[in-house]
């Protein structure tokens, strides 16, 4: 927790920084596109009675409207792209859930389920973390081709010790299993209604509409 921080605040600040400033190691960019990478530092409160509330300041240091806490999406029902996939010999269908906008902040939701007859072993097959460690899908991107951008999932606090806004998950899904998933980024700008979903070991999704 940083000092200066009074008992009770609740505070999170969004910094939304390009290619080059404010990275994590291995968030280089590559292929021509600029990388936007959003760090969360959040206070924890003290009195867990009280709402929290996300505030934050715009590029030229206005501040920013509130968007309310950021918490693991409900599951929605609705199915806006879906593909059928083989990974680790297993087959597995993925259907994306939504990609909803949240003030600054924007939320990806979908869900993996193994149609094989063996359990799947994903170890860190949707991470950012080499060697297996890390059972998160702090890997997955959202990439917007026409102005040549990748979003990678927002953390809260600093490196080393950066957590992603992201699920975790376990090692293997077994076979009938629906597993359901969710990763937050910035949000990108409102004139962007379709981003492709890259889902690392899962395969990339194009033109997904953002709500």
């Amino acid at each position: 927790m940083r000092r200066g921080l009074t008992p009770g605040a609740v505070a999170v600040v969004l910094a939304a920084a390009l290619s080059g400033c404010g990275m994590l190691p291995g968030q280089q960019g590559g292929g021509g596109e600029e990388r936007v990478t959003t760090t969360l530092e959040v206070a924890d409160p003290v009195d867990t009675a009280k709402p929290t509330e996300a505030t934050g300041t715009t590029e030229t240091g206005e501040p920013a409207e509130p968007s309310g806490q950021v918490d693991a999406p409900a599951e929605s029902e609705r199915v806006i792209a879906r593909k059928k996939v083989k990974a680790s010999g297993t087959d597995l269908t993925v259907e994306i859930t939504g990609i909803r906008r949240q003030g600054r902040l924007s939320t990806l939701t979908w869900t993996v389920t193994n149609n094989g007859d063996d359990r799947w072993q994903m170890n860190s097959d949707m991470g950012d973390t080499p060697g297996g460690l890390g059972l998160t899908v702090a890997g997955v991107s959202l990439v917007d081709p026409v102005n040549g951008k990748r979003y990678v999932v927002a953390r809260t606090g600093k490196y080393p010790r950066a957590k992603c806004l992201c699920s975790e998950y376990d090692v293997f899904t077994e076979p009938g299993e629906v597993l359901s998933l969710h990763a937050t980024f910035a949000a990108p700008p409102p004139d962007v209604t379709k981003i492709n979903v890259d889902l690392k070991v899962l395969g990339v999704f194009t033109d997904v509409p953002i709500s």
